[in-house]
């Protein structure tokens, strides 16, 4: 009896198709093993944590109600959690532009959500593939995957930025996601 390979993401995408039937247990679980990160991408795309706290607020929500959207064929369930954290976060950039911050006696203290040891050195080992990976793309489309996916900056902006139509900056960033992918699988 041969043993089955472990799965990439975790379960996640499992967690996902619960998800996409309504299981609140499999939300639950959901939410407990992948908010920190989430929280992380709002966290560092806001300006305020109250802002990164509401806008995780929606990204679950949005998780609630499109979960059957996720398809596993397309890409990892972290990688499609973390780009709807990042498109609402940059939705309420977009939203915010021109309205005066809140005070900062107003935030509220939050609770301690650094992960466990254990999944700190997962973490690393990630970031390590990823990075390790980033590295054979062209110096370019790296610049751009950096941009658009660490710094939280939209299409539009690289294609203003790099004086490049929009669906030049769509097709690199496409083909230098595909690229990673293959490298990551």
């Amino acid at each position: 009896m041969s043993a089955s390979p472990p799965m990439v993401d975790g379960g996640l995408s499992d967690t996902l198709v619960r998800v996409s039937y309504g299981d609140r247990a499999a939300f639950a679980d959901l939410y407990a093993r992948v908010s920190p990160r989430l929280f992380g991408i709002c966290l560092r795309m806001l300006p305020t944590r109250q802002e990164a706290e509401e806008t995780l607020q929606d990204v679950f929500l949005t998780v609630w109600h499109k979960a059957a959207q996720f398809d596993p064929a397309r890409g990892s369930a972290l990688t499609w959690l973390g780009t709807i954290a990042r498109n609402r976060s940059l939705d309420r950039l977009r939203a915010s532009r021109g309205r005066a911050d809140d005070p900062i006696e107003l935030d509220e203290d939050i609770p301690d959500t650094a992960p466990l040891a254990e999944d700190i050195l997962l973490d690393r080992d990630d970031a390590r593939r990823v990075h390790q990976c980033l590295g054979t793309l062209d110096p370019g489309d790296q610049r751009l995957i950096r941009t658009a996916f660490f710094d939280g900056a939209s299409y539009a902006e690289l294609a203003t930025r790099s004086d490049r139509p929009l669906g030049t900056i769509k097709s690199r960033i496409r083909r230098a996601l595909i690229r990673l992918k293959e490298c990551l699988a």
